[in-house]
């Protein structure tokens, strides 16, 4: 026996069905897109900027932005701003030099004001993209001589000694910082008026409990790899919402650029973030580690055979400046040099091989293989690496102590040369 047809009343109520079925499917996909746009908005509002921003401009222009950065009248602040350029360009000598408003930065009086920048070292732009570039500079005076701020004048020159070119100085820089909750300036993921559990689960850690900031380390990461930058690594610190990167090895003036920039970079991210940048050698005081700058540091004559002795003479120098250094290293510094938490005491020079104790550290590699390089643990989190840089090439390439001097400090510092 066949199964009589569906009535027209039948068919009728099931498209019925079908097409509310489908608008219901429909409605609730326009929903979702709806609620993932508001979260993205202000007040609910969809926002367009995003597509704006990520607007490639190379089929339609030659132009490109280039982002102008300098270092501010403290000499930690970093300035930047835009101007246009009519085409891709490869070499800093190609860009036009530009000026600002130097009374409004704490770097010239207000009735000359005018300050002008040397576009220095050009870096890719990660936050435009396309052939957009992040230009480092300096700044001098209208009529060229560099104003008292600009620490990377002195440094090149000493760095384009001839001395020093021949000994092809590497510098690895290990940069660290604090993240900072904005309202109440508190480091990232700890209570607000309170404190975490004591350090040592923090370091290196994973966890949701342990690792706060991770996705603003990644993301600077990423930034400065795409830029050109000499990033080497990154890893979380001691302090919970303290994090490292290590930018190198670097040649010369190159470390000082590279660490600018890649700060200007990590200043912006952390801007879209939400979140302050804090580069304050002792963000927290009491038992916790402060942030340091340490730089690792070698010549050729280091590098090669014998250059372990190279080392121990670079380091009986660096004895009898320890004062000049320090005076250099950092604003605060003398807040983090205890002695403690992995620190020397700021007024006593001291070396060591693997102790993170010691002013100076040399790696158990060094010593075994009679070879390698150096490194200085007193710069602080906000010295400026031109000056650390340029600093220690001078006392130990171009600086000659008198031999009275010289071995008064190798019987103190035990120092066989």
């Amino acid at each position: 026996m066949t199964t009589p047809p569906p009535s027209f009343l039948t068919r009728f109520l099931h498209a019925r069905l079908a097409l509310f079925y489908s608008l219901l499917r429909l409605c609730l996909a326009v929903l979702r897109e709806a609620a993932v746009l508001a979260v993205k908005s202000d007040n609910g509002v969809v926002s367009r900027l995003e597509d704006l921003l990520k607007l490639d401009m190379a089929p339609f222009t030659d132009k490109i932005i280039a982002e102008y950065i300098w270092i501010g009248g403290t000499g930690i602040d970093i300035r930047s701003k835009s101007r246009t350029i009519s085409r891709p360009v490869e070499h800093p000598s190609e860009l036009p030099k530009w000026n600002y408003d130097g009374s409004s930065t704490g770097q010239a009086p207000g009735e000359d004001s005018e300050v002008i920048l040397y576009p220095q070292a050009i870096f890719k732009d990660p936050f435009r993209g396309g052939n957009n570039i992040l230009v480092i500079c300096d700044s001098y005076t209208p009529s060229g001589e560099p104003i008292p701020t600009n620490k990377r004048y002195r440094a090149a020159q000493i760095l384009s000694d001839q001395k020093v070119i021949d000994e092809i100085p590497w510098y690895g820089i290990e940069q660290e910082y604090t993240l900072l909750q904005t309202n109440v300036k508190w480091p990232l993921g700890w209570p607000v008026g309170g404190y975490p559990g004591p350090q040592g689960p923090y370091y290196c850690a994973v966890g949701a409990d342990k690792s706060f900031g991770r996705d603003i380390s990644d993301a600077h990461y990423k930034a400065c790899l795409y830029a050109g930058i000499n990033i080497s690594g990154t890893n979380g610190e001691v302090m919970p919402g303290q994090w490292e990167y290590q930018v190198g090895p670097s040649v010369g003036i190159e470390a000082g650029d590279h660490i600018w920039c890649s700060r200007y970079i990590l200043e912006r991210i952390t801007e879209q973030a939400g979140v302050v940048l804090s580069l304050d050698p002792k963000p927290i005081e009491g038992d916790w580690n402060g942030a340091g700058c340490h730089t690792n540091y070698s010549t050729k004559s280091m590098r090669e055979e014998g250059g372990y002795e190279v080392i121990k003479k670079a380091i009986l120098n660096l004895s009898l400046r320890h004062m000049d250094h320090i005076s250099a290293y950092g604003e605060g510094n003398e807040r983090r040099l205890t002695g403690k938490h992995e620190t020397a005491n700021i007024n006593t020079f001291s070396w060591g091989v693997a102790n993170r104790g010691c002013s100076i550290r040399v790696g158990r590699d060094t010593e075994k293989q009679g070879k390698g390089y150096l490194e200085d643990r007193r710069p602080a989190s906000n010295m400026d690496p031109y000056v650390v840089t340029s600093l220690l090439a001078e006392t130990t390439i171009l600086w000659q102590p008198s031999l009275e001097a010289e071995a008064r400090a190798a019987k103190e510092l035990q120092l066989q040369v």
